[in-house]
Order: C-alpha cells, then structure tokens, then sequence
C-alpha cells in the first residue's frame, strides 16, 4: 500500500490526518519530536491495521530529517505522500518575544517545511512520483495581532512553496505540490504554544473539528490542487485582503486582539517551542462545544474563475446596454 509521511503527527490536524490517511488503507511514517506522543499515535494506527512506523526528530534538524526519511523508506517502502504539518507558535505581542524565541518558531514551522519538502524530493525524484503537502493557514495571507511569528513562517512557506513550485515545472517533473490553507481548528496548540498574553489562548473562531480538516487534506492530497482553501473564514480572509487590507489591519487590529484570548483562568504553565509536552498529544482541543464538524474546501482556481465570469458577465451586460443605446440613437 502506499507509505504517507506526515511531521508533526502526534497531534491536533497532523494527528488527525495520520488517522484519516490510516483508516483509507495507507501506511504511515510519523515524524515528531516526543516519544510519549508517538508511542500513543503509533498504536491507534495499528489499531487500524495498516503498518505504521513512528521516528523522534526534530524537524529542525536538517540532518535528523535525511536520517529519518531514510529509515523510513527502509522500513516501510516508497513514499507516496509528504505533508508537512509540524508547527509551533508562542502567543505575544512581538516587542515581548525574544530572539531566540522568534527563532525557534521559524526554525520549526518555517524550516521545518523547508526541511521536510527537501528530503520528500530527494527519495521521490529518482521514481519521478509523488505528491508533498504543505500545511499552511488563512494567515499566509492575512495576518493577525499577537502571532507575528508564526504568520511570518507560514507566509514564508507560501512563498519557498510557489518558487519550488516553478522550479519543479521547468525541470518538467511529475513530482505534486500542494498547499492547503487552514481556518480556526480544535486541537491542544492553544494549550501548550508560549504564551505570553496573561489569559488562556484560543483561536479566532469560527472553530473547526480536525478530523473535518484532515477530510480536506486527504482530498487535497488526492487531487493535489495548487492551493486549497478550506474554511468560509479562510476563503473570506484570501480574497478580502485583496480588496481592502487596510480595512482588515483595523478591523483585526480591534478583534483578533481580545479574540485570541479567553478571560477565565491563566494560562498553561507548559509549553512546547523547545521540548515536548506530556498529556496532550491528541486530535481535539478544548474548544469540542463550539467547533463545527464539517467544513468547505475551494480550490484557490475556482475564485479565479468566478471573478472571471463576474467581470464577463458585466462586460456582456454593458455590451448589451450600449447595443441598446446606439439603436435609439
């Protein structure tokens, strides 16, 4: 069957995925950082009964990453599919984020990918085959007050992602690439990212199960579109900081301050950005009441194409009205 990496696996979307990707019949490699977390999640895919194989790395270790992808291949076969999900954050206003913090969350987030996307290259391009994943989020586009750190890394995966992406179009390889943008998901982040706010962190709702998002990345997987957008808030963020981002810097600047943090009790004293977390390496966050089971996905070529037909239409209609005028004078 075919053999499905997917880095930070052990829990929220990646876990999810390695779920969703396990009960279609795939074997899966994950790739994370705590053992605990993996023994956990290599036990509910066997539990599906397809072969899975766990590796602790840090997927800002370059040289972890080549050792890992070969003991991969070695253990479980060709690599079909590499998504690249690891991620970490620190929740803060930027002039009380340290350098080596604001490092780390690059180094993770950003790097990670970089590093992942590298080594799914180097084992897929002798077969010419395979598709790579990249996990990014409605904040690649549009940003947001208190995560200037990891809306730079995924806004830099974007932009790594589109240059590879030509790159790969002039060698003339068959080798996939896709990136799917994220809405506001339920999973442990906003329990273990550093957090700095004074209040407990959670996302900018609309709030969405990750097994529905994980749904998303498995279609994006198949169809490996150039983008998919997945979310009505995601879609909304895209296309509105086309049209009026200055509006958007205000609006966000009053909203998603207060919005990202919940008034209740203090935050975790725990958190992940240099070494794992015991007792949260699950799917689901603690947002289960308020998040939606299904979600909508949009290729990022179906915009285009509306707004095409759109601007046709008006053409056509101002055709006719100027038809119209010249045969009454």
């Amino acid at each position: 069957m075919a053999v499905v990496v997917i880095t930070g696996g052990t829990a929220g979307i990646g876990r999810a995925t390695a779920v969703r990707f396990a009960k279609e019949g795939y074997d899966i490699a994950v790739i994370a950082r705590g053992e605990e977390g993996l023994r956990e999640t290599l036990a509910e895919l066997q539990a599906e009964g397809i072969r899975a194989a766990a590796f602790s790395t840090d997927v800002a270790d370059a040289v972890q990453m080549a050792r890992a992808a070969d003991s991969i291949e070695a253990e479980l076969g060709p690599v079909s599919v590499w998504i690249n999900s690891a991620m970490c954050t620190i929740m803060s206003p930027f002039d009380d984020i340290h350098a080596g913090e604001y490092k780390r969350v690059t180094d993770v987030t950003y790097l990670g990918a970089v590093n992942g996307t590298r080594e799914a290259l180097r084992i897929m391009q002798p077969r010419n085959a395979g598709t790579i994943v990249q996990i990014g989020s409605a904040l690649a586009y549009r940003s947001i007050p208190l995560q200037s750190a990891y809306c730079g890394a995924k806004a830099a995966i974007r932009g790594f992602t589109d240059a590879l992406r030509c790159e790969l179009i002039h060698q003339r390889s068959a080798i996939r690439l896709t990136m799917v943008h994220l809405p506001g998901t339920n999973t442990p982040q906003f329990s273990w990212a550093r957090n700095k706010l004074g209040h407990p962190a959670r996302p900018v709702a609309p709030v969405y199960q990750p097994e529905a998002i994980a749904k998303a990345i498995f279609h994006a997987a198949c169809s490996a579109p150039r983008e998919m957008w997945v979310g009505k808030a995601t879609v909304q963020s895209i296309l509105g900081n086309y049209v009026f981002p200055h509006w958007l810097d205000r609006m966000l600047a009053k909203k998603a301050w207060c919005g990202q943090m919940e008034r209740s009790a203090s935050p975790a004293p725990q958190d992940n950005l240099f070494t794992p977390v015991a007792g949260l390496h699950q799917s689901r966050g603690r947002f289960s009441e308020e998040a939606k089971e299904s979600v909508i996905s949009l290729n990022s070529a179906t915009p285009v194409r509306i707004a095409f037909a759109v601007a046709g239409l008006g053409a056509l209609i101002w055709l006719k009205k100027y038809q119209l005028g010249r045969k009454k004078n």
